[in-house]
């Protein structure tokens, strides 16, 4: 970083260990920086022994300066063939969350793990004792970052200035997540002037792979065998040792959007939730209706808020594609949502301009591309992208034979874009009110047994739907194979605090009068056939669904629905098959007793495992009417 030291002021030095500690950034942040960020800093310098520090401001210059870096150690390269476009090849060790690794720390074991019977292998959070993690942090950390730069980043969760917005000071001796931070908050001088000293959440991140004199240098700096993700929700802090990758080390992602702010918002009274936000204006009416959907990654997230309608007059915008914020207005008690992150973190493998034209237009500018596979001539190509005659090199570097049965792309791999290159990005995403919140969508993988779409009967029902998700695990966690997991509203790695109690929270806001709960669905795009194929097109044909939704919503539910034992489905005649063939209605939306049988005893079994006493009795109520339903 010496190009980018000389170009800005020395404001302060700080003695480490007998040597001269040099902290640089611009004259403005310098004269600005609050003393209890300085001494976050100082404390954290004097333990992991940075060569330097550099105090981000978030600038154009500045990224260009960190991409400089980033491909002079051979971390990141150049992709002429676009515009400002640049691949990343991660460690083969380095792929994906480390759920096994992650814990919440807190004074209380029990405000963290629920009083299940017999909790099984994945179950989440993970608990640590603080005192535990402070002796696994001195440890760690003490000279972790030994000849690296450290970064410090002041970033926005949400709109700057929004009263909903939360912000963070991420330590990091990583450029790559400096790069990635960038696109995915809202970055730079303009957090540090909404910053409050007394209320910034502390972020601490290290690759831990210090630069030793005579030992090789790491191309992609990590340290797998020691990694930990750790969050402190008492006092707002996050802790990240020995990874580089996506949600691991780029801090605001998981851990602050939904780990601590979903703790935040039980305290607070609102929810922190791994949804997609989307605005749909239909050709039936004028107003614009927006819809939050609950997925696990990998789940077709990103292809629904980038959705391309195939029914004539349908418009859809994208407000985002992963995390809401939700809150109920104290004015008119209108469930509202704001996005908190700035950019994409979208999985590339079978995204193309058939399932997805929309990202295909917004990612080949101004990003970084993650463990995907590049061309000859100066591109990129996954698993489910368009056929090229170029010569392919896959994420690993090696030259890569279609015939081989290996993959080109890590099916994790990723894109990481701005928000403002999306096409259809909503004109009301930096809306600092949030924007309201007319339905929500619960959904998975699910190829057997779980009709296209059905509505709750009530509030503590749709609670209890939410509850019960259950998805085929994916590339994006640690488990392999096609595993039927229980993630609770797509929450189960993400969920800050005891399962139990954010069940809980979720239900006392249908005991809060002069709320508008938004009425809630449940979809499944992956519903299969005897012969293994998917029974319904998805995509941009799932238009439909949200057609049918709208029409419930509105009009006093303008659509028609029938009452099967696990919600209501849409009647043949309320819904819009025009221009679709081959659609076995009486399939897709079959409700087979035998399947929901065995699933209500799977369902009891997990929840009494895994929550036992701290279930709400709302909830084990609805699970045996469920029980009830499909038995009458």
């Amino acid at each position: 970083m010496y190009a980018l030291k000389q170009s800005q002021r020395i404001f302060r030095t700080a003695v480490s260990q007998r040597r001269l500690l040099t902290i640089s950034a611009s004259p403005r942040i310098a004269n600005t920086l609050p003393g209890k960020i300085t001494q976050f800093i100082e404390d954290n310098a004097n333990r992991s022994k940075p060569r330097n520090i550099h105090v981000c401001d978030g600038s154009e210059n500045e990224f260009n300066v960190i991409m400089s870096k980033l491909m002079e150690d051979g971390m990141a390269r150049n992709l002429p063939k676009y515009d400002n476009c640049y691949l990343v090849q991660t460690d083969p060790r380095d792929v994906a969350r480390v759920e096994s690794r992650t814990f919440i720390s807190t004074t209380r074991k029990d405000d963290v793990v629920p009083h299940g019977q017999n909790p099984g292998v994945g179950v989440l959070p993970n608990w640590m004792s603080l005192s535990d993690l402070d002796n696994i942090v001195n440890e760690r950390f003490h000279n972790c970052m030994n000849g690296r730069t450290m970064y410090v980043i002041p970033f926005s969760m949400g709109p700057v200035g929004s009263k909903y917005s939360k912000i963070g000071i991420q330590l990091t001796d990583s450029p790559y997540v400096v790069a990635s931070m960038r696109t995915m908050t809202r970055m730079g001088e303009a957090a540090l002037d909404h910053v409050d000293p007394d209320d910034f959440v502390r972020c601490l991140h290290s690759v831990g792979d210090p630069i030793v004199p005579g030992k090789p240098v790491n191309k992609w700096p990590c340290n797998p065998e020691k990694t930990i993700i750790a969050h402190k929700p008492e006092t707002n802090e996050i802790i990240s040792f020995g990874s580089g990758y996506g949600g691991n080390s780029l801090l605001g992602k998981k851990c602050l959007a939904l780990r601590l702010g979903s703790y935040m918002a039980r305290e607070q009274g609102w929810l922190a939730e791994h949804m997609l936000i989307l605005g749909v204006t239909s050709p039936h009416s004028s107003k614009k209706r927006y819809i939050a959907a609950a997925f696990p990654s990998a789940c077709g997230k990103t292809n629904l808020a980038m959705l391309t309608p195939k029914l004539p007059g349908y418009k859809v915008e994208c407000v985002g594609d992963d995390i809401a914020w939700l809150h109920f207005d104290n004015k008119t008690g209108q469930l509202r949502a704001i996005n908190p992150e700035n950019g994409f973190f979208g999985v590339a493998p079978g995204t193309n301009a058939s399932t997805n034209p929309v990202a295909m237009k917004t990612i080949f500018n101004d990003t970084v591309f993650t463990n995907v596979a590049s061309t000859a001539d100066g591109g990129v190509w996954w698993e489910g992208m368009e056929p090229t005659n170029q010569k392919i090199t896959d994420w690993k570097g090696q030259e890569w034979n279609p015939k081989s049965g290996t993959l080109a792309a890590h099916p994790n791999s990723r894109f990481t874009s701005p928000a403002t290159n999306c096409p259809i990005l909503d004109e009301r995403w930096e809306d600092a009110e949030g924007v309201p919140i007319d339905a929500i969508l619960f959904g998975g993988r699910r190829p057997e047994g779980i009709p296209l779409v059905y509505e709750t009967f009530n509030w503590d029902h749709s609670v209890f739907v939410g509850t019960t998700m259950r998805s085929e695990a994916t590339a994006a966690a640690e488990f392999k194979g096609k595993t039927v997991m229980n993630d609770p509203f797509a929450m189960r790695p993400f969920v800050g605090y005891n399962m139990g109690q954010y069940f809980q929270h979720w239900l006392q806001f249908g005991q809060q009068p002069g709320l508008k709960l938004p009425k809630v669905f449940h979809v499944n795009w992956f519903r299969k056939d005897a012969q293994n194929k998917f029974m319904w097109p998805g995509f941009g044909d799932n238009i439909r669904v949200l057609d049918w939704i709208l029409k419930r919503i509105e009009n006093n539910n303008s659509a028609d629905a029938v009452s099967t034992p696990v919600g209501l489905v849409p009647t043949r005649d309320s819904f819009n098959l025009n221009g679709l063939d081959n659609i076995n209605w009486e399939e897709l939306f079959r409700i087979d007793r035998p399947f929901w049988t065995e699933e209500v005893g799977s369902l009891r079994k997990y929840l009494n495992d895994n929550i036992g006493s701290d279930l709400p009795k709302e909830l084990t109520e609805q699970l045996n009417q469920l029980e009830a339903r499909i038995k009458a």
